[in-house]
């Protein structure tokens, strides 16, 4: 049994390695789970502090990875117009055009948003910039988050 659970656990990693990139995979969330599989080996035993600590990490990843972005848009002078769009295309992009969409959709929804709000195209433009670079560093955020995780994980194998 530890062997398929090591197995479920390694691919749960890689996965979540994916999913760090790629939006229509939950990518910290897998990763999490594979220490949550390999817990259940005989090979490492992580506290439920460890398990619930990293559990709160994940939730709150999941939520800045929407928030992390309209951030960005306000940081680059965008207005509530501007979060609304970038939240809206967000979700609209990750639904309707992944994986593209997770690029796009926070974009464009910024950059309408901004229009809607009356804004120069040059200014929209920015604010979908911001959208765009608050992407970026959500995505560095979530690659670290399971590189962490990956880092437990061979840690607990090793020892």
């Amino acid at each position: 049994m530890d062997v398929f659970l090591i197995i479920i656990g390694i691919l749960l990693l890689l996965m979540g390695f994916v999913g760090c990139v790629l939006p229509v995979v939950p990518g910290t969330p897998l990763a999490y789970l594979s220490l949550v599989a390999l817990h259940f080996t005989s090979l490492a035993s992580f506290s439920a502090k460890q398990l619930i600590v990293w559990l709160i990490l994940v939730v709150a990843m999941q939520t800045a990875d929407y928030l992390i972005p309209m951030m960005g848009v306000k940081k680059f002078g965008g207005s509530k117009y501007g979060n609304w769009g970038c939240l809206i295309g967000t979700v609209i992009g990750v639904v309707f055009f992944a994986p593209w969409g997770i690029l796009i959709g926070p974009f464009a929804g910024a950059f309408v948003g901004e229009l809607i709000a009356g804004k120069k195209a040059d200014l929209a433009f920015k604010a979908g910039f911001g959208a765009f670079v608050g992407f970026l560093f959500g995505t560095i955020l979530k690659i670290g988050l399971c590189g962490w995780f990956a880092f437990c994980f061979i840690r607990a194998l090793v020892q």
